[in-house]
Formats: C-alpha cells, structure tokens, sequence
C-alpha cells in the first residue's frame, strides 16, 4: 500500500480542494498587484474575508505572500517571486537575450533591460545594470506606462489594437490632442525604423532607447531597452546606442526565427 493509496479519499479531495482555493487567492494577488486590502481581495475571488485570511496566513507562513506592517495590504511574497522567475527562465526570449545583453552592457555600459507583455502592460523581466558608480535602478517586475515609456511605445506599436486597448485607453484619457499626435508620430517612426529615441520623457534627466524582439510569424515577444542619465547618454552616445540596440534585438530576433515585419 502506498503512502497515498493509505489517505482516505475524502481527505484527497479535500486537500486538493484547498490547493486549488489557495492558487486561486495568489493568482488573485497577481492580478491585483503590487499590494491590495484583505476585503478587496475577498470581493475579487467571491469568499468571506475570514476564509481568504485562513489562506493567506499560511501563504505569508510559505513566504508565497507577504504583508505590508504599515497598511496591513498583502502582496506576493520572495517565494512566489522565485517561482516565477523559474517560469520566466524557461521562455525562449529570456535565455535568448539574456547573453546578447550583458554583452551590450558590456560594450555600452550603460544599463540594458528585457521586457515582456505582463497582465499589467509592459513588465521588466530581465535586467543588466551598467558597472559605473552611478546606475539606474530598474527592478526585475516593474511595470512600465504604455505611452509614456520608450518601451511601451514599442509595445504599442506591435501588439494588435486588442491587446493594448484597455491600457491605451486607460493611459490616453489624461492626454491632450496634442500628446496624441505625438505618440502617434512616434509610432510611425518606430513602425519604420526598428528603435526609438526618447529623451527624458518618463523621467527627466534620463534617456531610453527601445527596439522589438520578434519570434516565427513576425509575433512580438519582448522588447529590449538601453536606459541612461542624460548627462552620459548624451545625443551622439546615444545614437550609437541606437544602432548597436538594433541590432541586438535582431540578432534575438534571428536566433527565434523572426523578424520585423515590413512595413
């Protein structure tokens, strides 16, 4: 008799239950990230806010949930944050870029970044940063604005209207006529040129370069990013960025079967 062949069916079914109850809650979390309140997190899965607290506490006691001491909002926790990465190892386009973008940093030294479409737009899941004294930090997990972010434009670009239509909506609301044009421009620039310049426009003071990666059938998968103060990603600098990103992206491009399309 095996060890689990000796557990009483209903307790089986009961344990899986649980499973699939506790996946539930930290899917949920994901979905709601970066943090949300114990009652929002009841209302989003549809259980009593007492039962949602049972699953959480042994969720913080794995270390798959964490809990904020000062708003006493629930996160995702380090092991969860593991997992993922595990799960994001195993996708072509990481392994891919990963060793074209060290070699970048290594001949730029300035930071380089790989980021994929997440549930919330735009999300970093690879970065390498520059060795001077003075770096850019940008986290594995952050999430970039649609319009606002060299990266996110890329992304805009390339995704079907679909895909970035809650987002795009969401962000263009506090836009004027005038912004719009302009990304509208920037789309055009990228749909012919394959990289995009921008100069301070997420955060003064730092520059971005930003150029796509595809797979078989011209379907974007990522989009790689060079990110530097402007005091050292000066014009000219920066333009050498340019080619030398371009290129790197369609090295990864070539080595997943894909290619931009033609415009």
């Amino acid at each position: 008799m095996t060890e689990e062949s000796a557990i009483p069916a209903g307790s089986r079914q009961q344990k899986v239950q649980s499973a699939e109850v506790g996946v539930g809650i930290l899917k949920a979390l994901a979905e709601l990230a970066p943090a949300t309140s114990l009652s929002k997190l009841a209302e989003y899965v549809g259980m009593p806010a007492s039962k949602v607290h049972r699953y959480l506490q042994a969720l913080v006691d794995s270390g798959f949930a964490e809990q904020d001491p000062v708003t006493n909002h629930y996160r995702l926790g380090r092991s969860a944050l593991q997992v993922g990465l595990a799960a994001l190892s195993q996708l072509d386009v990481l392994k891919t870029s990963a060793p074209e973008l060290i070699a970048l940093r290594d001949d730029l030294n300035e930071t380089c970044f790989l980021a994929v479409w997440g549930n919330k737009g735009p999300t970093v899941v690879y970065v390498e940063q520059s060795l001077g004294a003075v770096t850019l930090v940008t986290q594995i997990g952050s999430v970039l604005p649609l319009l606002s972010s060299s990266t996110g434009l890329v992304f805009d670009t390339f995704l079907s209207p679909a895909e970035t239509a809650a987002l795009r909506k969401a962000e263009a609301a506090s836009l004027n006529a005038k912004q719009l044009k302009e990304i509208d421009r920037h789309i055009e620039e990228i749909r012919s040129t394959g990289v995009h310049q921008i100069h301070g426009l997420l955060m003064a003071g730092v520059n971005a370069v930003s150029s796509p990666v595809f797979a078989m059938g011209h379907t974007l998968v990522g989009v790689v990013t060079v990110v530097g103060s402007a005091s050292v990603l000066t014009d000219e600098r920066q333009a050498l960025a340019a080619q030398k990103l371009l290129t790197t992206a369609q090295a990864i491009s070539a080595r997943m079967g894909g290619e931009m399309p033609k415009v």
